[in-house]
Order: C-alpha cells, then structure tokens, then sequence
C-alpha cells in the first residue's frame, strides 16, 4: 500500500441524456450560462491554487498568517435583527424529509439544511435537496410518520432562521455542459433560480463550505451579487452569508476573508471535523504530527482550543458572530446509558464553546436543542472579547501527549470507513455509527489517520490490508450483511476505502 498517488474519483454527474435545456425549470438555461462563464474559470484556477498550497505545506512550506492590511483595521458589520439569537444551529442533510421537519419543529433558533457533506455528492440527492430546501422555505415539507400511524407531519410556523449549505469550491458538477461547471455556483444559482423570495421570511442566507483562503471570499461576493443582479433582486446585497472554518490554512486568514466578504458575511463557524482532517493532511508528511485515537483526542485539545479562542475574537472584533462546531455523540431514546452520556457530553462541549465566547454551536438531534441552547447567552455573547485574548494564536501546537494509538484505534477507523462507504453507497451522506453522527468530514479523518500511520511506519501497508480483510470478515458476520446484495456492498465499500487510502485520495468530496 502506498500513498503518493493521487486518486480522482468520479465527481457527480447528472444521468446520460441530461438536458439543461428540458430537464431544468424553463429559462434556466439562459439564466446560468452567463454565470458559468463568468465564474467556473475562477473556481478552476482557485482549485488549482489550492493544490499549489497543500504541496508546499507537505513540503515543509507551511501556511502563515498574512502580513499587516486593511482588514486588521477597525471595520464593523451589523447584524441584523433577524439572526441575533444563533444559539443553535440544527443541522441535517436536505434530502432527508423527515429530519428535515423534525429539525424546523424542533424549537431551535436556527435550522442548517445541507446539501453538501452530509448527504452523498450524487446529481439526483442533489436536486431533491434543493426542492426540500424550497418547499422548508415556503414551510411545506412534509413527511409520513409510519410510526404513529401513517399521520402526515408538517412545519410548526416559528421565527426559526434557515440556512443553506451549498456544496463547496471544491467542487465540480458534471453533465451540464461538456465542460464540468462548478457545483456551488449551480446549487446557489438553481436555489436563487426557483425561490420566491417575496415568500422568505428572512433573507437568503447561504452557509459557505470549505473556504481554504482569503482570497476566495472574492468569488462568493462577486457570485452573490451576479445572481442577485440576475434575479432581478434590487439589493446586491440581499444574499447573506455564514463561512465554515475548514480548513488548516483557512484559519489564518478568517479576518481577511471576512473583510472580503463583509457585504455579505454575518459570522464564522468551527467545522471542526472537516478542520481535524485539513490538519492531518496540510501535515501528512510531519511526523511529529501523527494524531492519536480520535476518540482519545480531549474536546479541549490545543489545536481546537487557540483556534477557539482565535475565531470569536476576529468575529467579534467586526461585530460578527461566531459559532461553534457539532457534537458527534448523538442521543438513543431506546439506550438510556448512551443518551445520558451524550447529553452530558454535549453540556460540556457547548459549555465549553460558550466559555470561549462562541454565540452558538451546531447540534444535529432534536432532543439536543434545549441543552445547547441553554449554554449560551440571550441572544448572543453581546460581542464581548477575552480581555488579553491572543487573535494570532499557535494553530499547529505540538501534540505531544495527546490522547493514546493503539492498533485498536487503527482496527475502529477502518471498521469506521467500511461502514460509512456502505452507507455512502446506499445514499446516505451521514450514518450513525456506535452512537456517533459520521459524515463525510469523519470519514476523511479515518482515511487520512490511517494514510498517516502507515506513512510514518506506526504499521506496515501489509498490516493494514490486514486490519481491512478481518474487520470486514467481522462485519459480513452480522445480521445486516447475511442479504446477498449488501454482502456485496460491504465488499465494495472495503475496496473503495482501501483504494481512496492507498492511492492517496484525501480531499474532500
């Protein structure tokens, strides 16, 4: 097993004989091709960029904050009235009707409805989410409860406030034209496209996925305002924004971006899986940097706990808000001692969060609305900053100490990956998986744990083929795969795993 090679694996596309034309709402068409002109260039050299970046990172190169600008300097947004209170953020896949509904009945401030990383990257899922996200809009969506009877459940009316994610700039949507298009410029552009907004109650606001440089705020403003202008919308300001911190060497140039984006940009948010994986892979080659277990890492780890400190005071420095990330251990109605656990877990994380002056953070199960928001102040922190707080704190401390590697760790990740991939190939973009919500931030950090530890020599590429034929020998024991046909998906799922690992395929997807 090596893990040089860059793998590329299909990107979404949509079905052969697909039609912009006649398989889209009329005037789409006309509506987009000037927007893909004028922005998939743009997305292409930013993605090129990127790679230039992780390079030289591996290298040795690695990123720095930013020299003295204008964006240090004293500027300020002000938060409408609309998103004050963020104390919760509930967030699903938007293919998912059920969750959907149960997320905007939930009582919570705020909903994030995803049609990026928890859901799998097919063209599809894609749309359907999209027509959720519209009809969650309009309050709409519905769902059957089969277990209480067949009722039809719909929106409860609420103030709660509905963000978008949309897929990142990272990637490509193919089987609109010859040439691929940029996936998050379709998805906000067919979005935009369809929505009603004399029907919103609220402006559009849009969450940004995956941002890895200041510069790239540039392209969403442009891109916000190119579609408003195309809507016929007469604010160029009317979409508005929260940008996810992904990224390694994103979080030393939030500020930036945020000055960039701050027409638009309402406040910052700790996607901090997604960010654990970008740590692994900016420093894959560093082998003081090899991570433990990652059940074993402490919520309060160092390199979470300075880029907690680093992200509310750049936001509320600018008068944004800043909000923290999700937490993985998800609550069991039928398991009491799983759902005692992860209720406590979740107090002390978003207590945590709160204590380091975040305004709210992401949940993901309804029952877990009432304890995070009880974390955190009404309606927000009131911009309040850490007297003395360092805003360019050490982002790569060391890690010495941190948590145990075990083989058993090795052996619970591919067990991990196995699973997610066999949910990812039955549609599903997140699964629960021994109480915890594994999407596909956690499962890149597996992969890349595991790439890690066979490249600085913690086992041989021998052993880990290994850990991969037994931990799938165990899973094809369980009931779940005595059925043929999945019997075969978890074959699958442990080829495309190991092939993504041993062909060094670590982006996100």
């Amino acid at each position: 097993m090596q893990t040089h090679t860059r793998h590329i694996p299909p990107m979404s596309a949509a079905p052969a004989g697909f039609s912009i034309e006649n398989d889209l709402p009329a005037g789409f068409a006309a509506f987009y091709r000037p927007l893909h002109d004028a922005f998939t260039p743009r997305q292409q050299a930013a993605v090129a960029t990127r790679r230039q970046v992780l390079e030289a990172s591996q290298a040795g190169r690695k990123p720095q904050y930013l020299p003295p600008s204008a964006a240090q300097g004293d500027w300020r947004v002000e938060i409408p009235d609309w998103v004050r209170d963020q104390r919760n953020q509930m967030t699903g896949p938007a293919d998912d009707h059920a969750l959907c509904v149960k997320l905007l009945n939930s009582g919570s401030p705020a909903v994030m409805v995803d049609v990026e990383d928890s859901m799998a990257n097919e063209f599809a899922l894609t749309l359907r989410g999209i027509d959720n996200t519209i009809a969650m809009y309009y309050g709409e969506l519905t769902y059957v409860d089969e277990k209480r009877g067949g009722n039809v459940v719909s929106i409860k009316p609420s103030n709660t406030v509905l963000w978008t994610r949309v897929r990142g700039l990272h990637l490509s949507q193919a089987g609109i034209y010859d040439e691929p298009t940029s996936a998050a410029l379709f998805d906000l552009a067919l979005l935009v496209y369809k929505l009603d907004f004399a029907r919103l109650k609220h402006p559009l606001a849009i969450y940004i996925p995956k941002s890895e440089s200041a510069g790239e705020a540039l392209w969403w403003r442009d891109v916000f305002q190119a579609v408003a202008r195309a809507k016929g919308l007469d604010d160029p300001y009317a979409i508005k924004a929260m940008a996810l911190v992904e990224a390694f060497p994103f979080a030393y140039e939030i500020e930036e971006f945020a000055y960039n984006l701050r027409d638009h940009l309402l406040g910052l948010n700790l996607g901090r899986w997604d960010y654990m994986a970008s740590l692994i892979d900016y420093n894959l080659e560093d082998p003081s940097w090899v991570l433990p277990d990652r059940n074993t890492i402490p919520h309060d780890v160092a390199f979470f706990q300075n880029l907690r400190e680093r992200i509310p005071e750049v936001c509320h420095r600018h008068g944004l808000l800043a909000i923290g990330g999700m937490t993985a251990l998800f609550p069991d109605r039928t398991n009491p001692e799983l759902n005692a656990r992860a209720m406590a877990v979740l107090e002390q994380d978003k207590r945590n969060e709160s204590n380091a002056l975040f305004d709210g953070a992401w949940t993901g199960h309804p029952d877990q609305n009432a304890i995070a928001v009880a974390q955190f102040p009404e309606p927000n922190q009131g911009f309040k900053r850490k007297p003395g707080a360092n805003a360019t704190p050490d982002l790569l401390p060391p890690i010495d100490g941190v948590g145990q590697k075990t083989e058993a760790g090795t052996r619970a990740a591919v067990r991990t990956v196995i699973r997610y991939r066999h949910g990812y190939l039955s549609g599903l973009g997140a699964s629960l998986l021994d109480g915890f919500m594994e999407d596909l931030a956690t499962d890149r950090i597996y992969r890349l744990m595991i790439a890690q530890r066979i490249r600085h020599g913690m086992h041989g590429a021998a052993d880990v083929t290994r850990f991969f034929d037994e931990e799938l020998g165990k899973l094809l024991a369980e009931p779940a795969a005595q059925d043929a046909a999945e019997a075969e998906k978890f074959r699958e799922a442990r080829r495309q795993s190991e092939q993504m690992i041993s062909e060094g395929y670590h982006d996100p997807i």
